[in-house]
């Protein structure tokens, strides 16, 4: 079955997808990669908020950290060589 959001009425749903369906992959595409800005900007913000004393590299690094987790994070840094 397919996902069905916990906010959307199953009708609105199926209108969603039969609306999504006739759009081209280019368009499909373009959408996706406007709500991943979208989502990675709430975070970024979500941040902001938690952390007002952060500079703006401190904020990119701490959404690079929350994304890969801490494991991957350190190795990112001591593979850059940063703080």
């Amino acid at each position: 079955m397919d996902y069905i959001p916990r906010d959307t009425t199953l009708d609105a749903h199926r209108k969603q997808m039969e609306i999504l369906k006739k759009l081209s992959p280019e368009k499909r595409a373009l959408i996706s990669f406007e709500l991943s800005d979208n989502v990675r900007q709430i975070a970024m913000d979500g941040i902001r908020k938690q952390h007002p004393e952060f500079t703006e590299t401190q904020v990119r690094r701490e959404l690079l950290r929350r994304i890969v987790g801490d494991e991957l994070y350190q190795k990112i840094v001591a593979a850059k060589g940063l703080k």
